[in-house]
């Protein structure tokens, strides 16, 4: 059975990360992603990376932040801080032993449509990752177009996709580009909706229809973990947070079957 990882989620329903933590290893996992925001969070980035080490945790990526990401198209300043902040990010990667980032390519349902200015910047944090042996993945966000423009012109093979299932159902109508991504995705965010709303529910709580989107990463050469990024609130807060990882687990298990 393949690997089985779980999201360190901050935004998690009347819990601390802390216990977010300690809750995804004992319900069974053995893997996990962090958010390396830059956030003021009272238990910092590093500390959350620490503790699942502390705990025998392995961590398969760390998820960027994207705050301003917008402006990596507009020809300003603004969008060259981003991408020395994206540069300090990876040294604290690199330094943390992480082998691979996800990154998204807009915020909103609006946004500057994607430019040559964007692409020579994010070309320089994806050779930079390279030297430092950090893949990037990019991430398929709330509007469509975006990682085809990008990788229509960045050809180094540093440079992949995560796909996102919750995005892909309620933002694409479940449109994705298999075929031009093929052999490309190194990272996958797994996670269900009613089409409503991007709402973190758990695999087989919303409408995706999971049997056809395996079979497309499986087509697609997509051999990597399964990767549940859940989040702890609406009708789960009725569950401790343990008892919802648990859950989390087992769904998670019966998605490997169509991996199979």
């Amino acid at each position: 059975m393949r690997k089985i990882i779980q999201c360190v989620q901050n935004d998690n329903k009347n819990v601390t990360v802390e216990d977010t933590i300690y809750a995804i290893k004992e319900a069974g996992f053995n893997g996990v992603f962090v958010q390396w925001y830059d956030k003021d969070w009272s238990f910092s980035q590093q500390q959350q990376v620490n503790l699942c080490r502390e705990l025998g945790l392995e961590i398969e990526f760390a998820h960027l932040g994207y705050k301003g990401i917008n402006n990596i198209w507009i020809d300003d300043e603004s969008g060259n801080e981003l991408v020395k902040n994206y540069l300090k990010d990876l040294d604290e990667i690199r330094k943390n032993n992480i082998p691979m980032v996800i990154m998204h390519l807009s915020s909103k349902s609006v946004a500057p449509a994607p430019s040559e200015i964007g692409v020579k910047r994010l070309k320089k944090v994806v050779d930079y990752a390279e030297k430092l042996g950090i893949k990037v993945a990019f991430e398929n966000n709330k509007i469509f177009g975006y990682l085809e423009y990008l990788l229509d012109r960045i050809k180094n093979k540093n440079a992949g996709v995560c796909y996102d299932s919750g995005h892909c159902h309620c933002h694409y109508d479940d449109k994705f580009s298999w075929d031009k991504f093929k052999d490309k995705i190194f990272a996958v965010h797994l996670h269900d909706n009613d089409k409503s709303d991007d709402l973190h529910l758990l695999p087989f709580d919303g409408t995706i229809k999971w049997g056809g989107v395996i079979e497309s990463l499986l087509n697609a050469g997509y051999d990597g973990p399964i990767t549940l990024e859940s989040c702890y609130r609406y009708q789960y807060l009725e569950k401790s947070v343990v008892e919802f990882y648990k859950e989390s687990l087992e769904r998670a298990k019966e998605l490997s079957k169509f991996f199979s």
